[in-house]
């Protein structure tokens, strides 16, 4: 298996090293989750790419109505976690 060197943060690192955690099984399944999301978000840019293609580029009052459906989602996630 090929070897890289990683840098952690002092405070990462101590973290790790104090609760006896397995650091390259931690940075292997980080990277992994990683590479995965970023995969995810292209996927999702070539759907919306091609959603602009078939049906044109979403209109200003489209764009502020998702825009206040966002951030009303948002808003119920913050108030379920803090609440």
């Amino acid at each position: 298996m090929p070897r890289m060197q990683v840098y952690l943060p002092e405070e990462l690192y101590q973290e790790v090293k104090q609760r006896g955690l397995p650091a390259s099984e931690l940075l292997q399944e980080a990277v992994r989750r990683e590479l995965h999301r970023r995969e995810l978000l292209a996927e999702a840019d070539r759907y919306l790419e091609d959603l602009v293609d078939e049906v044109g580029e979403p209109s200003p009052r489209s764009v502020s109505r998702a825009e206040t459906v966002v951030r009303a989602i948002r808003d119920r996630d913050a108030q379920a976690e803090a609440g």
